[in-house]
């Protein structure tokens, strides 16, 4: 049977998040696998845990340990999401993306969403960061849409437009503060696959036919469904890994491999996402 959250169950999430903190956070974050650590920088936070909070989706993925730190970051009120779940965990897209959904009903109006992901370009190294110009939705395209089923008017609209999924001004200021911090920084297309097993070589050259610069397991869901209820979007890839195309070669892509390099990307990203708070009005 088909798990359709209601606006009920986000308004039940929503409430109980906003008793269990003295702030009102405008900006989201989500982390994703090897990048926690980044939520350690947020001042004066209260911590909840994903477990007590009403439907949330748990992970048991190493590298997401599972709880929002609510508190703040360069003068601004963040909601800090350390991990997610995936939809490979056994979860509809619907009740993956439900923080999200509590996000939006909190009033938070933008969210960066981070991830860690393959690179799919021969200039592409571990380490390297990469701002999401845009996505390919593969699992949506098979019919797994985050969007798929009843529609609630109040949430956002039943055909949402994807033309321009992350914001071109934050992606403007994240170029900006790249160049200042001396931080190289990229620009692709993001590919979201369902996982869990890391893709063939065929997979590979498929996904670089088709335009894609990175690969992952997450994110395209999330932006779908924050697009949907109009909230302003920037994405980062930290690029983990550099997946082989070719059949017979003796590398494998493996989970500790990305969780070592989200250490690596973890003061780039810290670098980068305090310069582009700082840039973002207040409110």
């Amino acid at each position: 049977m088909e798990d359709y959250p209601t606006l009920r169950d986000y308004q039940q999430a929503a409430d109980f998040v906003r008793q269990q903190t003295r702030h009102q956070p405008r900006i989201g974050m989500v982390l994703g696998s090897g990048l926690g650590d980044l939520a350690d920088e947020v001042k004066d936070a209260d911590t909840v845990d994903y477990v007590v909070i009403p439907g949330w989706p748990q992970s048991r993925v190493a590298g997401h340990s599972g709880q929002l730190i609510i508190g703040h970051l360069q003068g601004k009120s963040v909601m800090v999401m350390r991990g997610r779940a995936h939809y490979y965990e056994g979860y509809s897209m619907a009740r993956v993306t439900l923080p999200i959904r509590v996000m939006q009903l909190l009033g938070i109006h933008t969210i960066i969403l981070t991830n860690a992901a393959g690179g799919l370009r021969q200039d592409m190294r571990p380490g390297q960061m990469m701002l999401i110009s845009d996505v390919i939705n593969l699992i949506g395209m098979a019919g797994a849409n985050p969007l798929r089923g009843p529609n609630d008017e109040r949430l956002g609209t039943r055909f949402p437009d994807m033309t321009e999924v992350f914001d071109a001004e934050l992606r403007a200021i994240a170029h900006r503060v790249a160049l200042d911090a001396q931080l190289p920084l990229t620009e692709g297309v993001y590919a979201g696959l369902a996982g869990p097993s890391f893709e063939t070589p065929a997979d590979l050259r498929f996904l670089r036919l088709i335009g894609a610069d990175a690969v992952g397991m997450s994110t395209v869901a999330e932006a779908i469904v924050a697009r949907h209820g109009g909230i302003r979007l920037l994405g980062i890839s930290g690029i983990s890994n550099t997946p082989q195309a070719e059949p017979g070669s003796q590398a494998e892509t493996t989970h500790d491999e990305v969780l070592e390099a989200g250490k690596a990307l973890v003061p780039r990203l810290l670098t980068l996402i305090r310069g582009i708070l700082q840039a973002l009005p207040t409110g």
